[in-house]
């Protein structure tokens, strides 16, 4: 591949504009998936979700982005992308956004909930048969299974796993040698529920709910017999959790990974969430034993995870409360109960997920399997998830005596233990299970078929946006292609060789593959609509991704903006391109869509006069996915179906004036407002009722 500074640039930028900063406008995406929370049109079990989506997304950004900006912070350092001044303005962006979640929970969220007869109940408003049933409740499932620490030269500071619930206790009095040590720590272990329904001899009418924490709180003085309790307060460290495994220097990448993932819940602190009231004395043993600044602590009026919260709409059981149930249409390109090889001969199929059921890709994998024609299956996992029948599929494929080859991500973040598993059970059994290039993470989302038909082998495939998942293709918004195209089907082939051998990669007919030629073909791309716009033709490009962070990309978008191209991006998440800027970005517009399903699909569409061109890809525009990934682009050429792309993924999420956001040239985002009275709809909304069975589920 062309290193980045010979990566073609036919309109050089004189003075390119400031670029927006990345992990703000992480924070910013996440602010947009907190408005869902804040909106009365919300169903209110629904609004929790998604205030549990940002705590979780936010455990996700300590985890992976905060390090470098603590480290720096620590060290002084005054140069460079991460410095003091980084960590500082981050932390202050992250308190204001933690006060907003917890505000919106303390302030609306649970009047809501009361005035549904729901409620959480703190152990001040129990009454004494209440307290009675907590008390029965601690003694009998949680009091066994808490194991308290006092702190002493041979008691140290236990280790804190990370995000796990923890008391800290300030005790009073004597210990049992005569001794005044005061401090002790309490480990809540994960197994015990963190919200606990009361039952209904104890909670009347209402349904009443009981946090864990509260229960243990109440109860602090039990484990302490002959000791008074001081001051106390919950608290929850968290790490540093992406894992560092060195490719060059291991012999089994396999095992390093698993050995990797025992030290992965105990890895550098990031950040110390404790109780409102916590005391400073507390708050500052803490700080100073996982060697964190004041910045670092988080004082929060609530439960410290709130991300265990989404326990509480399964324990409500109220569906009147939830978005009415959605099931996508079975694939419309699909007649059932006819083979899909036969169907592909006549053409490729696109399935628009989860308007459209994952169950055609499910259908074509087992037709595959139990089709005794069908020689081999080639298949990349990246997040499968822990319980799939996709992978009960491909076990089923080896019993019978297919050729399964199956390349597996091992380094997926946070699902390398499910895919290692499921790597260890399809090698036991017989599969033949890769794990990829050394250096680069396998993201290409590709399904090969090859089936005897007569004295020929005929290749069928499968190209998707988005994972093998069953769970998240309801949740996701993404595009499956399947197809019997000659040309894309051995472009496929290729591909999963040189995965397989690292041999030399031949020029491929149709497919643009990361890290050799993705970049450097879509900013060569890019540039040909800039020469045609210079030239006084109408251009327009229109990207569909979740994430623009890849500088060469954005500066050749920048670059043709400036010589008239009309851009329209609609970018999910973080975005570092500034539009709408004067004398810089004025023909570059930015939206971001957040809707009920987590926008997920990569289209990527150039009109150059009457001439269309559009692919599909399992990459975002950000730089690993250019150069540390393997990742596949391709096109769409039948015209039909190129339409109803751009007319499903692009069109009806610029018309989207319910649920899209547009960034100004302040670097803000507002969001979208409905330009008449007529009742407006989402983008979501439009295509579920086009291809939902009913919202009733039916």
């Amino acid at each position: 591949m062309l290193p980045s500074a010979e990566l073609p640039k036919s309109f050089p930028l004189s003075a390119p504009p400031e670029l927006l900063d990345r992990d703000n406008s992480i924070l910013s995406f996440n602010e947009r998936v907190l408005s869902w929370a804040e909106r009365d049109d919300v169903p209110l079990l629904e609004r929790l979700r998604y205030l549990c989506i940002v705590s979780s997304n936010l455990d996700e950004f300590f985890e992976v982005r905060a390090e470098p900006h603590l480290i720096a912070y620590q060290s002084g350092d005054r140069k460079g992308l991460y410095t003091a001044r980084t960590f500082e303005r981050l932390s202050s962006d992250l308190h204001t956004l933690v006060d907003r979640q917890y505000t919106l929970y303390n302030e609306q969220l649970l009047p809501a909930f009361e005035r549904q007869n729901i409620k959480i109940i703190s152990h001040g408003e129990r009454n004494a048969s209440q307290r009675a049933w907590v008390r029965q409740y601690f003694n009998r499932e949680v009091k066994p299974l808490l194991i308290p620490v006092g702190l002493d030269p041979s008691h140290p500071f236990p280790q804190v796993a990370n995000k796990s619930l923890n008391f800290i206790v300030r005790l009073g009095g004597l210990d049992a040698f005569g001794r005044s040590n005061e401090i002790a720590i309490v480990k809540v272990p994960r197994v015990l529920p963190r919200m606990i329904r009361m039952p209904a001899k104890e909670s009347g009418s209402a349904l009443l709910l009981v946090s864990l924490s509260s229960v243990i709180r109440a109860h602090l003085a039990d484990l302490f017999v002959g000791r008074s309790v001081e001051q106390f307060s919950q608290f929850r460290v968290t790490r540093h959790s992406d894992l560092a495994v060195d490719e060059e220097d291991v012999k089994n990448l396999r095992t390093a990974l698993r050995q990797g993932l025992v030290h992965r819940h105990y890895g550098q602190a990031v950040r110390i969430e404790v109780s409102a009231g916590c005391s400073d004395y507390l708050a500052n043993m803490l700080l100073e034993q996982f060697e964190l600044p004041q910045k670092s602590l988080f004082r929060v009026p609530g439960p410290v995870n709130l991300v265990r919260l989404t326990q509480v709409i399964d324990l409500v059981e109220r569906p009147d409360l939830c978005f009415l149930p959605y099931r996508g249409s079975y694939p419309r390109q699909i007649s059932p109960g006819q083979s899909i090889f036969e169907q592909l001969k006549a053409g490729d199929i696109t399935i628009h997920q989860p308007f459209e059921s994952f169950d055609g890709v499910l259908d074509f994998l087992r037709e595959a399997v139990h089709d005794p024609n069908v020689l081999a299956i080639k298949q990349t996992i990246y997040r499968t998830g822990p319980d799939s029948e996709l992978m009960d599929l491909l076990r089923e494929g080896v019993r019978r005596g297919k050729e399964v080859t199956v390349v597996v991500e091992l380094k997926a973040r946070f699902d390398e233990e499910a895919n290692i598993n499921w790597a260890e059970m399809l090698e036991s059994i017989g599969a033949q299970v890769l794990y990829g290039v050394v250096g680069l993470k396998t993201h290409a989302k590709m399904m090969l078929i090859t089936r005897r038909e007569g004295r020929l082998l005929k290749r069928y495939g499968h190209l998707s946006t988005g994972n093998y998942n069953p769970r998240t293709s309801k949740l996701y918004t993404d595009i499956s292609q399947l197809t019997a195209d000659t040309a894309l089907t051995t472009d496929m082939e290729h591909v999963f060789v040189h995965l397989a051998s690292q041999s030399r990669l031949p020029p491929l007919k149709k497919m643009w593959l990361a890290p050799f030629y993705l970049q450097r073909n879509l900013v060569a791309k890019v540039d040909s609509m800039a020469k045609a716009a210079a030239l006084g033709e109408p251009c327009h490009i229109i990207v569909k991704m979740n994430a623009l962070t890849d500088e060469d990309l954005i500066f050749s978008l920048i670059r043709a903006g400036k010589q008239g191209v009309q851009i329209d991006l609609i970018v999910r998440g973080a975005c570092m391109l500034p539009a709408q800027v004067k004398g810089q970005t004025e023909n570059i517009r930015v939206r971001s869509v957040i809707g009920r399903f987590l926008e997920h699909s990569r289209v990527f569409y150039f009109k150059h006069g009457q001439k269309e061109d559009l692919y599909l890809s399992s990459a975002d525009w950000m730089n690993r996915n250019m150069v540390r990934r393997v990742e596949t682009a391709w096109p769409v050429t039948d015209s039909v179906q190129r339409q109803r792309l751009v007319e499903e993924c692009l069109t009806v999420y610029l018309q989207d004036q319910v649920d899209a956001w547009e960034l100004g040239a302040n670097g803000v985002y507002s969001r979208c407002k409905p330009s008449s009275r007529k009742k407006a709809k989402g983008a979501q909304a439009t295509l579920m009722q086009r291809y939902g069975r009913d919202v009733q589920g039916k």
